[in-house]
């Protein structure tokens, strides 16, 4: 038994089919158009497992657009429009407050236009693997490949894209997405939604969306390249860009967790069987520091400078968000953090070092600690932090030096660790000793 649907209608007449599960702030997903089934995603475990995830920490709505699944089949108008009135009136009909709007794919465009025109009903946008401007997502080989394949042989289309969705090993969950596609829409209705999309082009709203925003890209994505999601990035004000691990338009396909991961630290918040509690949860905390950062702004100028922060920050949140680590705050030049696992926290450690290491202008430092901070407000405070940050400042270019509980907690765990000795911690008695991980090679 699946979520109870209900219906709205938009302000052209069209009934659009909808469900909500969780509880606290609205996430509302739009559709992967023009392939959409409310009801039979549900019996796909890896598409159910991905909602009721994000539901730990939101009331996630899920809704059917015009001519897909439960909703009104037959529309006269599929233009970009249209399917920003379906958005409207599903955000309408969830309540007052204003709700987080996370466009999929092709539905993105309608998420980004939605922001624009109606900035008080939305509170943050998430753009999963979309584009602004539809004829550059048209280039792609793939694209037009399976737009051919569509024309000339649906049954085998159908299963290709379903495979291309989940991935070629997974055999049980393709099936049933495919069987999904086929009675979401029927093929003449496929077409002309996705015919519509053509003309899609709303890079002159980019500068309009003034909600806090993230754009997520799947590092393996062959259907969308990823100069389109840094170019929504670039576009609009503020927005930040994360990448995810997988290769799959689909959030709740492949890493479900990363996914969830990095839409919960973009919005603030934490699941509910993983919490940030005030002390009792042992949390593993992990401080970046740019080395040289003085000198290199003086030599760079501003602006170049700035750029180059860009870049650190940009790799930072995208292994962040791929090792399940939550952003704290930056600091300028460097970045805290929290893991809940250990694990989690050396190899994001071990992964920012070998990206960093490839980059002409950047050196990092990076410093961990293991403890239970205490949570104010977001942030976190405590023994743990503090010594977290004198670990890193520590550290030389290039290093990740972490503390004995962090150690302790790794041994067994396929890291390789040196030990450097001890130092004076400022605010700590007795000397703190320190353990580099051995990253190189």
């Amino acid at each position: 038994m699946g979520p109870h649907v209900r219906y709205t209608r938009t302000d052209d007449g069209v009934d659009i089919a909808y469900w909500a599960i969780g509880q606290g702030p609205i996430v509302v997903q739009g559709p992967l158009m023009p392939f959409s089934h409310i009801e039979m995603e549900w019996q796909i475990a890896q598409l159910r497992t991905w909602y009721e995830r994000l539901a730990a920490a939101s009331t996630v709505v899920r809704y059917d657009g015009r001519g897909n699944g439960l909703s009104g089949r037959i529309a006269a108008d599929v233009s970009l429009d249209a399917h920003v009135r379906d958005l409207a009136a599903v955000v309408e009909a969830v309540g007052p407050e204003p709700a987080t709007v996370v466009g999929v794919f092709h539905s993105g465009p309608a998420a980004i236009a939605f922001a624009a025109r109606h900035p008080e009903r939305v509170s943050a946008l998430v753009l999963w693997c979309t584009y602004a401007a539809a004829e550059d997502y048209w280039t792609a080989a793939q694209a037009e490949g399976l737009r051919g394949l569509r024309r000339t042989d649906y049954e085998l289309f159908l299963k290709t894209a379903a495979h291309e969705l989940f991935g070629w090993s997974e055999g049980a969950p393709a099936e049933a997405f495919a069987g999904l596609m086929r009675r979401a829409a029927d093929p003449d209705e496929a077409d002309r939604l996705i015919a519509a999309t053509r003309d899609v082009d709303v890079s002159a709203l980019l500068g309009d969306v003034r909600c806090p925003t993230l754009v997520v890209h799947r590092r393996g994505l062959l259907w969308l390249d990823v100069s389109l999601s840094r170019r929504l990035a670039a576009g609009i004000p503020g927005a930040r860009f994360v990448m995810v691990e997988g290769s799959s338009p689909l959030p709740g396909a492949e890493d479900v967790e990363g996914a969830a991961a990095a839409i919960e630290g973009f919005l603030g918040r934490a699941p509910t069987h993983t919490p940030d509690r005030p002390g009792g949860a042992v949390r593993t905390i992990l401080f970046t520091d740019v080395v040289g950062h003085t000198a290199m702004m003086s030599a760079l100028g501003d602006a170049a400078g700035r750029e180059v922060l860009r870049r650190h920050e940009e790799i930072t949140r995208e292994e962040l968000a791929a090792h399940h680590g939550r952003e704290v705050k930056t600091l300028g030049d460097g970045f805290m953090a929290s893991f809940a696992s250990v694990v989690d926290a050396v190899k994001c450690s071990i992964a920012l070092q070998r990206r960093f290491a490839v980059e002409e202008t950047i050196r990092v430092r990076v410093g961990l600690q293991a403890g239970e901070p205490i949570e104010e407000e977001g942030d976190l405070f405590g023994a743990a932090v503090i010594l977290a940050s004198r670990i890193a400042a520590h550290a030389a270019a290039g290093e990740i030096l972490v503390g004995s509980a962090v150690r302790e907690l790794a041994a067994g765990k396929g890291f390789s660790f040196v030990d450097r000795g001890e130092f004076s911690a400022k605010g700590f008695e007795g000397p703190v000793r320190v353990w580099e991980v051995a990253w190189r090679g």
